[in-house]
């Protein structure tokens, strides 16, 4: 196969958001944050006030720059405005759960919050290097922040470039991905950033805000990998190093990149082309520039007919998906039917705009479904250690019912298959869901909650049968005395009941006898009894303890 021509094509426009998706232990951040949490009933209700601190004083970063997070709900839905566009080809459930609007009623129904740090008329660069002298700086024009109602949080970090190489185009996407390296080989090798950093221009003069170059890496931190300061310092709300958070994916951000080729630098065919095809191959697998394809070509090929979406393949447009990228290409910038292109390229608007909001979604489902994972495999631990002692403590089974309401919450309430209005929409979205296995792994967690469940039923039924058992027991024991002395006091007198029951003085040994023996069984029966409860109190403390009234009911975590 002849060389491949796409390292001569030219890139008139990338534009890439690398999606960093992460799980908050929202446990630990409110028993650290009670100066928040003590004012507010639901974790939704704390955010702001727990973003809005900032980092703390002398800490380096973007944000102690540039100011904190700050609340960026919707405020306006006229025609114009962003609310409206990006809201109105979605259904209105999907609204109201997905989009933070500043309307108090909406808010009440929506489960995230979203948080941008500005940076209109600042120049912020995101700059990388590695040890084979290979570098790339891009301005940074979006800092984006998503944070759920169950402790899921995404943060976006938007980068552009303009009139770049193929090469360039692509070895930006897969170096200033990476957030951690997972050897040191990768660093001698150049196969991770041997320096990633935010720098500001002001005046034309730059000042590095942070940078990470993993030279004093002492490791993982327990189960945590040595994140970079490049994240940490946008995420300084969260104590990394406590375990306030943790990185819900691997050592790579999600890429969600557009990218317009230059029509210029391309032959007339090159749409029908197998490099063309080639070049889709690098930017949907996140790899590095080169000729041919950069695995084996009948494997790549047949992935790529699954991952593509090709509805718009005759003007040039492609659309693609795998489990960690999502991709835009397109062939230049034009009029697309009666979409004019100085109303804003129409490909671009939708990258930017609903195609953006749906990946959020996409990600944010199959972050949830690996929460989801962790918990119930710690659930069903704990669980099983109890069994093994053959006590189920309260609060295990507590975290068990806790983690079915979350998911039943979950699958009811957040989890949509259909997303969207039209068609194109609706299977954009299972294309990425497809990749992302999110009905898969819900159904295996729904199994695996139900299985959990039926567990605690049975493990009750079990306990309920003894309990039943034993107070039949205690019946047959007590009711033997009762019918015993009911027996003789009520059938039986004159002569008998004088030796038994009015202390004949020819043989008094025989009442004493008779008294001792009801006292007896009397008496061992109730310390008998109280024995069986004693013994088995865990059985039937709940029904003798109050319940505790209040708690979270409202379903906004």
């Amino acid at each position: 196969m002849a060389p491949s021509k796409s390292p001569d094509v030219g890139v008139l426009h990338l534009h890439t958001y690398f999606l960093f998706p992460f799980s908050i232990d929202k446990r630990a951040v409110k028993d650290r944050h009670p100066e928040v949490w003590s004012r507010h009933t639901h974790w939704m209700d704390g955010l702001d006030d727990w973003l809005a601190a900032g980092p703390r004083s002398g800490e380096p970063g973007v944000a102690a720059e540039l100011g904190p997070w700050r609340r960026a709900a919707y405020s306006r839905f006229d025609l114009d405005s962003p609310a409206y566009q990006d809201m109105v080809f979605f259904h209105p459930f999907v609204r109201r759960v997905f989009f933070d609007t500043a309307e108090a009623s909406a808010s009440a129904e929506s489960l995230l919050r979203c948080y941008r740090i500005p940076l209109e008329g600042r120049r912020l660069w995101f700059t990388v290097d590695d040890v084979k002298q290979r570098s790339a700086k891009v301005q940074v024009t979006d800092l984006r922040l998503f944070l759920y109602a169950n402790g899921i949080g995404i943060l976006s970090i938007g980068i552009e470039g303009f009139r770049l190489s193929v090469a360039q185009a692509l070895w930006i996407n897969e170096t200033m991905r990476k957030v951690y390296p997972s050897s040191q080989r990768q660093l001698r090798e150049g196969r991770f950033p041997r320096r990633m950093g935010f720098t500001l221009e002001r005046d034309g003069v730059e000042r590095t805000l942070v940078e990470e170059r993993f030279e004093d890496c002492a490791g993982m931190s327990g189960f945590l990998p040595p994140l970079s300061r490049t994240i940490t310092s946008l995420l300084y709300f969260a104590d990394y190093q406590k375990e306030d958070f943790e990185p819900v994916l691997d050592e790579r951000m999600i890429v969600y990149t557009y990218a317009a080729l230059d029509p210029a630098t391309l032959p007339d065919d090159y749409i029908s082309s197998e490099d063309c095809q080639i070049l889709l191959s690098r930017f949907l697998y996140v790899d590095r520039g080169g000729a041919g394809y950069r695995y084996e070509r009948q494997f790549v090929r047949e992935q790529m007919l699954r991952q593509i979406y090709t509805r718009w393949a005759h003007q040039g447009t492609y659309y693609g998906a795998t489990s960690y990228s999502s991709i835009t290409v397109c062939v230049g910038n034009f009029d697309c039917d009666e979409h004019e292109l100085r109303e804003g390229f129409l490909i671009h608007r939708m990258f930017d705009g609903r195609y953006y909001l749906m990946a959020m979604v996409a990600l944010f489902y199959r972050a949830t479904l690996l929460h989801f994972a962790e918990v119930s495999a710690q659930v069903s631990k704990v669980l099983y250690l109890d069994q093994q002692d053959d006590k189920l403590s309260i609060e295990n089974i507590k975290l068990a019912n806790d983690l079915r309401a979350e998911f039943l919450h979950f699958a009811n309430y957040w989890y949509f298959d259909e997303l969207a209005n039209k068609d194109e929409e609706i299977e954009h979205f299972m294309l990425m869901c497809r990749e992302y296995r999110t009905d898969v792994m819900k159904n295996d967690i729904e199994e695996e909650v139900e299985k959990l469940n039926a567990s605690l039923h049975n493990y009750f039924q079990f306990r309920n049968t003894e309990a039943v058992n034993r107070l039949a027991m205690l019946s047959l024991i007590l009711g033997a005395g009762a019918v015993l002395t009911g027996f003789f006091g009520m059938n039986f007198g004159r002569e008998f009941g004088k030796l038994f029951f009015e202390a004949d003085p020819r043989a008094p040994w025989v009442h004493y006898l008779a008294v001792w023996s009801v006292m007896l069984m009397a008496f061992g029966a109730l310390l008998f009894g109280a024995f069986v409860v004693v013994a088995n109190w865990q059985d039937y403390r709940q029904i003798l303890t109050f319940r505790r009234q209040g708690g979270n009911r409202s379903g906004k975590g």
